[in-house]
């Protein structure tokens, strides 16, 4: 792998106690490009500007997919990933969705943790601060013509984040928009499931909502996921959630709270849940917490949902799962608590 290092780090010029989530780049990136078959040139450089044609097909046809990881710091400043591997198997999922060329586990990794080294000291200790880690692949291949590409670009950004949501949030159900269909790609990481949220999110916050909560194409009857997080309840003492699907995102966040909260003897329950389950038991004084997860918020506690002219409140104050959960996780992923289940892995140096 050719390595190019930076002249003059920017390290300084961050603020680290007033970082906003994805707005500031390590000094490095990683790049690979496929071409003739097979990947090629491995290279470390300089975070800098690309250089593209106009004709690239990902401008034009939008095959793009996309991962989110976070590097965290120990006390002993040892750096650590959480279950990467799950990341790299999941790009791949999403690249053969969109007909795209995936990339392999060995430059995948090496290139992560040799970008890793180099850059450590952007890795921020502290309570709610990770590196995040964007990989991700778009077609390169410069021809307009309406066809998968046969040329790829893998590259992998660093940007150190604080908390993602800083208090809890308030979401409205859809009832008209659709995130996903049966059929499509609505279980792919694409650029465009993101692309296609916007509008409808912008709607419900101009009506005072933080985000969407998506519900099934069909019907608009079934909750799904929320924006860029996957969907909890407690409904009693029990945790629900959604099965993953061709429409739901199989989220490592989430599949991990599932193996912790049983882990705790927390009952949990994956199936389908109707949007009528969640007015009658709010009616009840059943709904005691609703929470989203997912890479960049860890858990997004969820005060209120709205649909139509009903709001929905959480009865649940004091000792909530989503606060219990997320400390265990975030236990793990910075290697504060024991990690039985066997998911960190260090960078060495």
């Amino acid at each position: 792998m050719q390595i190019t290092k930076a002249s003059k780090s920017r390290l300084s010029e961050v603020d680290f106690d007033n970082l906003s989530f994805g707005a500031n780049f390590t000094d490095h990136m990683f790049v690979a490009d496929y071409k003739d078959g097979k990947w090629n040139d491995a290279r470390i450089t300089p975070y800098e500007p690309l250089v593209m044609s106009p004709g690239a097909k990902v401008l034009h046809y939008g095959q793009s997919v996309f991962e989110g990881m976070k590097a965290y710091k120990d006390e002993n400043d040892k750096v650590w990933l959480f279950r990467p591997d799950e990341n790299q198997k999941r790009l791949n999922i999403s690249a053969e969705r969109l007909d795209m060329q995936g990339v392999p586990a060995e430059i995948f990794n090496e290139g992560l943790f040799e970008l890793l080294k180099i850059d450590s000291d952007w890795v921020p200790k502290g309570k709610g601060r990770s590196l995040y880690i964007r990989p991700f692949i778009f077609a390169s291949e410069e021809t307009i013509v309406a066809s998968s590409s046969t040329e790829f670009k893998f590259m992998i950004l660093l940007s150190p984040v604080g908390a993602y949501f800083s208090n809890d949030v308030k979401l409205k159900i859809a009832d008209k928009f659709s995130r996903a269909a049966n059929g499509g790609v609505g279980f792919a990481k694409a650029g465009g499931n993101y692309a296609g949220s916007f509008y409808p999110a912008r709607l419900a916050k101009e009506e005072g909502f933080d985000q969407v909560i998506w519900t099934d194409d069909a019907t608009h009857t079934f909750v799904e996921e929320a924006g860029v997080m996957n969907l909890m309840f407690r409904i009693g003492d029990k945790i629900v959630t959604a099965p993953t699907s061709e429409r739901i995102l199989d989220g490592i966040t989430r599949k991990s709270l599932i193996e912790i909260a049983r882990s705790e003897n927390i009952e949990v329950e994956v199936r389908p849940i109707k949007v009528q389950e969640l007015l009658d038991a709010s009616a009840k004084g059943e709904l005691k917490e609703a929470f989203g997860c997912g890479t960049a918020a860890v858990i997004s506690p969820i005060y209120a949902i709205g649909h139509k002219d009903m709001l929905m409140e959480m009865s649940q104050k004091e000792n909530r799962y989503s606060e219990m959960l997320k400390a265990k996780m975030v236990e793990i992923q910075t290697k504060a608590g024991e990690d039985k289940f066997g998911w960190t892995k260090q960078v060495t140096f």
